[in-house]
């Protein structure tokens, strides 16, 4: 698996699945999931919405993962991830390192060669960038899978740097 790490909009890529760094609604929200919603328009919202009804009446659960399709993005698939809140005592790095690995997992699941991953946890729920990308980096390490290439788009140049550090 070949990994690259730029700094950029992850809407953007073009590449097999993103991953969404969600909410456990779904439903949109700020951040990455605001943006990734927005770019996609509508049909992401009512395939979350239809998740919501079915499957994940309670929404998704911290550390796991959920495909849908991607609406008007370049890519095939968003893949939706929850990251643990630290705000709200979610400090478990186990958790963190999950919303990776099961992204990763479903990605196989569904035959992406490419993934780009944001630093999921990194916003608003408070985690440390040097916390995120050491979890990612094990996520990696600790999973057999066929995706070809994991690129991370990080949204600022602290993030990037913290995420060349662990890679380094």
């Amino acid at each position: 698996m070949r990994v690259e790490l730029t700094q950029g909009d992850i809407t953007r890529e073009s590449v097999d699945a993103i991953v969404n760094a969600a909410n456990s609604s779904l439903l949109g929200g700020g951040g990455v999931e605001g943006a990734i919603h927005r770019a996609a328009g509508p049909a992401l919202l009512a395939e979350c919405q239809e998740l919501r009804r079915t499957s994940l009446p309670d929404g998704l659960p911290t550390g796991q993962a959920v495909a849908t399709g991607a609406g008007a993005l370049p890519c095939r698939w968003v893949i939706h991830t929850v990251g643990p809140n630290r705000h709200a005592g979610q400090t478990d790095p186990v958790l963190l390192r999950s919303c990776f690995a099961e992204s990763l997992r479903l990605a196989d699941q569904l035959g992406a060669s490419s993934v780009a991953f944001p630093a999921v946890g990194a916003g608003v729920y408070g985690w440390a960038a040097t916390d995120v990308a050491l979890a990612a980096k094990a996520a990696l390490a600790d999973l057999q899978t066929e995706v070809q290439l994991v690129r991370f788009v990080l949204f600022n140049p602290s993030i990037l740097a913290a995420f060349a550090q662990a890679f380094g």
